[in-house]
């Protein structure tokens, strides 16, 4: 959630839609719990019956996220919540479970006691593990956060340790982030809702200490209710009165009660401040026809006519329409000063309605906010590293977990580990020998759009008597091919093809049904020799292998002279 009151809502036309190439090259950080609670959520509902749907969400976002958009992705978690947070998760899970509040635990301690609310964490505790150990098998850095894992987030995307967070957590930028990306479908055709700090202060001219100053009014995850009467327009319209640099300290005044100075108008106390019904208008309106409307009485006009009419007497003076409206200065500067002491009356009621609560502003929120201790000190500045995928542990760890054949979590596996060595192709000293202890690049067969972004369809080739780096032959290793056929490529280097019949039937009905599933690679065969086919970034393989980049784009440019020639 983040900021109450619809807070989203404001921000939503300063939203900038991109798409999926935005990502490529760049470094974000992925509120975990945030992934967890919500592509659950969405798995469940399409398929009720689905076996761990945080772990094969997880593992498929995290696929399309490295490969397909080509991001750097890393993962944060939670670390031991604020008591004022966890007492607004407990209220929530309460009004969602339809329990009466008044059966709230009120201190920490009957907190602890064995509880809905005590089961309900310890369940999603274990779910975030889980996906933690996913992720380090995946290679994915993964940070600890001492508190909210978006304001770690936050904190890193502030400090330029990453370019982006990706949270739907609104209070991200109350944290100090720049860059949000609210909502993220890697395998949808659709843009993505992105979020950049610098135009929402543009556009509604809000700042981070405004924002934090909204959220104390509105509410938010440290405090459910906010300030009665509040809702993000009123907020918004009241924070605009006070500076970035001054506001939190006008909320400490006026939660003692004292108005703070606005435009020479300045009340020492509230409590001393007249009634707004009670303090009239000076008088700064000339007197006007009855008739016409226009400045001047009514018996002077039947006696010297009118100016603004333009008649000699009474009788030809126009009468007044309905709605009439006089553009006179004395009208005009009666207006204005109406509507200047109507805008006062409403700050007046508003620093009442703040005044009215018991120890605002919140000095724990705004501390919460503010703080840049979301990590370690002493450990320094969070190391940011993206490993190798351990397969064989990552191959366990998925049959145990999602039953799902071993052949099938390499096949999916593959388009990582070509990405990972095209990277090392790219900018290491120390080139890779082959793609997964057996493939050899071999051509790029030619351009294709997905997403609307071109890709490569590269072309590998097995090698024959392909090699382990420890000098040992190449595993065994099975990938379903064409036609949902299963190839098992032995040690002989022999294709040997099963009837679809014999996979498991388990596998094959959950794999119509995950969300982002990236595409498999293709595998064809050829006597003895084995290929596969799969998308590749345009720019990485250019940068790891030019010269056969180079001779693909000359003979495009020779059959495209050839195809005019004839």
């Amino acid at each position: 959630m983040g900021v109450g009151g619809s807070f989203w809502d404001l921000l939503k036309p300063y939203a900038r839609h991109e798409g999926a190439g935005y990502l490529r090259g760049r470094r974000v950080a992925v509120d975990l719990s945030f992934w967890v609670v919500s592509h659950s959520t969405a798995i469940r509902a399409r398929s009720p019956h689905a076996r761990e749907p945080h772990l094969r969400t997880l593992f498929f976002r995290t696929l399309s996220l490295f490969c397909k958009m080509g991001a750097f992705p890393v993962f944060v978690v939670d670390g031991e919540p604020s008591p004022l947070k966890s007492q607004v998760r407990a209220a929530r899970f309460f009004r969602a479970s339809g329990m009466d509040l008044a059966a709230l635990p009120s201190t920490e301690a009957e907190a602890n006691v064995d509880s809905p609310v005590k089961r309900r964490n310890a369940l999603f505790t274990r779910y975030v593990e889980e996906c933690v150990e996913l992720l380090e098998y995946l290679g994915m850095p993964v940070l600890r956060a001492n508190g909210e894992g978006e304001a770690l987030c936050a904190q890193l995307n502030n400090e330029g340790h990453v370019d982006a967070c990706i949270t739907s957590d609104s209070d991200a930028f109350l944290f100090g982030a720049k860059t949000v990306i609210k909502v993220l479908r890697s395998n949808c055709k659709e843009p993505f809702e992105c979020y950049n700090m610098a135009e929402i202060e543009s556009g509604l001219g809000l700042k981070r200490k405004q924002m934090v100053a909204m959220a104390l009014l509105v509410g938010s995850d440290h405090d459910l209710h906010g300030v009665s009467g509040f809702g993000a327009e009123t907020a918004l319209q009241f924070v605009r009165l006070f500076n970035e640099d001054n506001i939190l300290d006008k909320f400490y005044e006026i939660g003692k009660g004292v108005y703070p100075f606005v435009e020479g108008f300045n009340m020492p106390h509230i409590d001393d401040l007249p009634s707004p019904s009670t303090k009239s208008l000076p008088r700064v309106r000339s007197p006007h026809c009855s008739h016409c409307g226009h400045p001047g009485t009514k018996k002077s006009h039947s006696k010297d006519g009118c100016n603004f009419c333009l008649v000699d007497s009474l009788e030809n003076c126009v009468e007044k329409p309905a709605g009439f409206i006089c553009e006179c200065p004395s009208c005009d500067k009666a207006r204005d000063l109406k509507e200047q002491k109507k805008h006062e009356n409403w700050q007046i009621k508003v620093c009442k309605r703040i005044a009215m609560e018991k120890k605002f502003p919140n000095e724990e929120i705004i501390k919460l906010y503010l703080s840049d201790n979301n990590f370690d000190k002493e450990r320094g500045v969070p190391l940011l590293r993206w490993n190798k995928p351990d397969v064989e542990a990552l191959v366990d760890f998925l049959s145990f977990k999602q039953n799902w054949e071993p052949s099938y979590i390499r096949q999916r596996m593959l388009h990582m580990l070509s990405t990972i060595y095209l990277r090392e192709m790219a900018s290491s000293s120390s080139k890779p020998v082959l793609l997964y202890d057996q493939y050899e690049f071999h051509s790029i067969q030619r351009i294709k759009i997905r997403y609307g972004l071109p890709y490569y369809l590269v072309k590998w080739k097995r090698a024959m008597r392909s090699m382990t780096s420890n000098g040992l032959p190449g595993k065994q290793t099975e990938l379903k091919g064409n036609n949902d056929e299963v190839v098992v490529l032995d040690e002989d280097d022999e294709a040997v093809l099963l009837d679809e019949e014999e996979e498991d039937e388990a596998t094959i009905s959950q794999s119509t049904e995950l969300l982002d599933e990236p595409d498999v690679p293709q595998v064809l065969t050829d006597d003895k020799s084995c290929f596969l086919l799969t998308d590749e970034d345009i720019e990485l393989v250019n940068a790891a292998f030019p010269d056969e980049a180079q001779r693909f784009q000359e003979e495009k440019v020779h059959i495209g002279c050839f195809l005019q020639m004839i």
